[in-house]
């Protein structure tokens, strides 16, 4: 009898016990749902909520709330735990890694570019990167894919598969393969033909490093460690453009590897065993297969004023910043390249950044913290809610969008950054297909 008393004793002591566990968590629960949807209710706040460019999907069904895809993100509150369930919190900016897809325990997630209301046109591309015409390919940003990691991974796995699709030993082509575009995908599709022993070409309208050549000599470029094809690991966690154009110089020396620069492709056509690539001054190369890892911003956006087309003063990208001193400098856009790019100017100009919209939603948090610590410090001004009437050679006129007052500002040089326009004439000449994808999930983020 004393036996079955300590026993209940001791059943009713571990039953307590797991109670309060059990309270203890579900408060720990309710208290760590309260602040995500806090930190929701500021992004949103903020406008930073929706996404605005790849980023992750939860499927609520199949998550198990384990906080591994929280944990593997190396950016902050992406997102949050609600009630047990990952949810969004600062979608707009993810920046497309596919941490938090690969540590899911449970495949809960995907990556998808575009939402239910906002769409983002896209070329046709199966899983291989194969496009709608059988032979040409595509990688990277046109794909999709941004992020510098992503590009230098899809660049290699699509020419592994064109590899494994077969091209014949012998065929009455120049070349085995054309890839068009040496940015970061175009520089790991080439490193990944040279080491399977393809005959290729690489070209590029302008030269090694693509649209990452482009950017501002001083220009931070965030990163993850990463392979190229031939070179090895890459550890680079936080280092200049510089430094990434260094690396690959060395990849392709190292490879005795030489890009056709400043060659602009103009047309690509069909021919029974491959294609004929056609340069804007006529120059002609004949392939079996095409691997396209050009930008989806090639062409820069233009503001399309009165004055803009003429005007010598005014740039889309901006090289030299520390060669600009004492200039009255208008910055226009409300992404990351024009808060940087302002940001490099103002130590010695006068710099006006301007941007249509009320809040920076498109830029990263590190950059909208810069940005408000230097007007906060009168280092430069931000005219929000406003656009570009006029551009004239010593002043620049701008509206109020709000009030409808239009104004005018001494002016010698502006910087727009406001996108670029994808190459859609480019790739429906050729015959491949576009077609504007809501929440698309892509498939190289697809787990096996």
């Amino acid at each position: 009898m004393e036996i079955l008393i300590e026993e209940i004793v001791l059943y009713g002591g571990f039953a307590v016990l797991s109670l309060i566990i059990v309270i203890f968590y579900l408060k720990k629960k309710k208290k760590q749902s309260k602040i995500v949807t806090v930190k929701i209710e500021k992004a949103i706040e903020d406008k930073i909520h929706e996404p605005v460019s790849l980023h992750p999907h939860v499927d609520i069904d199949f998550c198990i709330g384990s906080g591994a895809c929280i944990t593997a993100c190396p950016e902050k509150d992406i997102l949050g735990l609600i009630n047990g369930r990952a949810t969004l919190v600062n979608a707009s900016e993810c920046i497309g890694h596919g941490a938090c897809l690969h540590a899911c325990p449970v495949e809960a997630i995907s990556l998808v570019i575009g939402t239910e209301k906002r769409g983002v046109d896209l070329p046709h591309v199966n899983e291989t990167f194969e496009s709608n015409i059988k032979g040409i390919y595509i990688a990277g940003e046109l794909g999709g894919m941004g992020l510098i990691r992503n590009g230098v991974e899809q660049g290699m796995q699509a020419v592994e598969n064109i590899v494994a699709n077969g091209i014949p030993q012998e065929h009455n082509m120049e070349y085995d393969l054309i890839i068009i575009g040496a940015g970061p995908a175009g520089v790991s599709a080439t490193l990944t033909a040279k080491q399977n022993g393809l005959k290729f070409l690489t070209v590029d309208q302008d030269t090694l490093g693509g649209t990452v050549n482009s950017y501002p000599r001083a220009k931070i470029i965030m990163t993850q460690p990463m392979y190229l094809p031939t070179y090895g690991n890459v550890k680079l966690y936080e280092t200049s453009k510089q430094k990434l154009l260094d690396i690959w110089n060395e990849a392709f020396d190292k490879n005795g590897i030489k890009i056709k620069e400043k060659t602009k492709i103009e047309s690509i056509d069909s021919l029974k065993d491959g294609f004929k690539v056609i340069s804007k001054t006529g120059e002609e190369f004949t392939t079996k297969t095409v691997l396209l890892t050009i930008g989806r911003r090639g062409t820069p956006r233009k503001l399309n004023v009165p004055g803009e087309e003429e005007s010598p003063k005014v740039f889309y990208r901006l090289l030299d910043p520390e060669r600009m001193v004492n200039q009255n400098i208008l910055v226009v856009g409300g992404g990351d390249s024009a808060l940087e790019s302002a940001m490099l100017l103002m130590h010695t100009n006068k710099v006006i950044l301007s941007y249509r919209k009320d809040a920076f939603a498109r830029a990263k948090s590190k950059n909208r913290q810069n940005i408000q610590k230097a007007i906060e410090e009168k280092k430069l001004e931000v005219h929000f809610n406003t656009n570009v009437v006029s551009i004239e050679e010593d002043k620049v006129k701008m509206i109020n969008n709000i009030t409808n007052e239009e104004y005018e500002i001494l002016n010698d040089f502006v910087y727009v950054f406001i996108g670029g326009q994808m190459p859609n004439s480019f790739l429906k000449n050729i015959g491949i297909e576009i077609h504007t994808r809501f929440k698309y999930t892509l498939k190289s983020f697809r787990k096996n």
